[in-house]
């Protein structure tokens, strides 16, 4: 059984950044995919960024520039880096775990088995 825990959301302004954490346990990070996806009121649950197996990253074009995807194998936990937050990077973010190969899954919600419990970012203007 994986489980996946993330932490670190919270308030801030606009411009400000916030460093969100996924630490996963039944599973080493660096033969599985973590992917980080964003959820706000009214709105599906979108991708965000992702770190596979091989230690390639993917990114949302929303997030690309601001974002940054990283892993430490030490205290496998995948962290999500976010600068430059803005009122529309407003959501619900969760982690989750996968283990498929086919980009597109990587890119999407259904390629992931296992979800965290989610940890709320609100940016304010």
């Amino acid at each position: 059984q994986v489980q996946l825990v993330e932490s670190g959301g919270g308030l801030v302004q606009a411009g400000d950044s916030l460093r969100l954490s996924c630490a996963v346990s039944g599973r080493a990070v660096t033969s599985y995919n973590v992917g980080w996806f964003r959820q706000a009121p009214g709105k599906e649950r979108e991708f965000v960024a992702a770190i596979i197996w091989s230690g390639t990253t993917y990114y949302a074009d929303s997030v690309k520039g601001r974002f940054t995807i990283s892993r430490d194998s030490a205290k496998n936990t995948v962290y999500l880096q976010m600068n430059n937050l803005k009122p529309g990077d407003t959501a619900v973010y969760y982690c989750a775990g996968g283990d498929v190969r086919a980009t597109s899954l990587v890119l999407h919600s259904s390629g992931y088995r296992y979800w965290g419990q989610g940890t709320q970012v609100t940016v304010s203007s």
